[in-house]
């Protein structure tokens, strides 16, 4: 996992081949103004844009994932998101199986720690990170994931 601003963006322009492209996407894009919804940046990039209310972590942590074919980019556009996260290799409780549709595998293990994000902050996941978005209170949070395929 990495966390970061948006303007340290180009110190992992090196960590994989889309990476640049994707930070080019968010430098270049009016992303307070953008419409929610999703759209292909290019082959390989997918970008997501929601806003929404913050859940209670006992809502997020329900949905306790990682991926196995994407890597997630997650900027916070505006507001407060608190996430919870685990490294997938100290997960012992998986959650049904596999999807290979939406790429996705849920966990019941607890978190080992939880971080908050807020304007032009982001963080990386892996699939090797397990992790629950969206804590929040009652404030809106605008955020952007684009979906980076491995």
């Amino acid at each position: 996992m990495i966390i970061d601003t948006i303007q340290n963006a180009h110190k992992y322009f090196s960590v994989h081949p889309l990476f640049a492209k994707a930070f080019e996407y968010i430098t270049s894009t009016d992303l307070a103004n953008a419409e929610v919804g999703k759209s292909e940046i290019t082959d390989g990039l997918k970008a997501i844009i929601s806003s929404k209310s913050g859940m209670t972590a006992a809502e997020s942590i329900a949905k306790f994932e990682c991926h196995n074919k994407n890597i997630d980019i997650q900027l916070c556009i505006n507001g407060v998101e608190t996430i919870a996260w685990k490294p997938r290799e100290k997960c012992v409780d998986q959650k049904g199986e596999y999807n290979t549709e939406k790429d996705v595998l849920f966990y019941n293990d607890a978190p080992d720690m939880y971080f908050q994000l807020t304007n032009n902050q982001f963080a990386i996941f892996f699939p090797e990170d397990v992790h629950a978005p969206m804590i929040g209170g009652e404030e809106e949070i605008k955020k952007l994931v684009i979906k980076v395929k491995i």
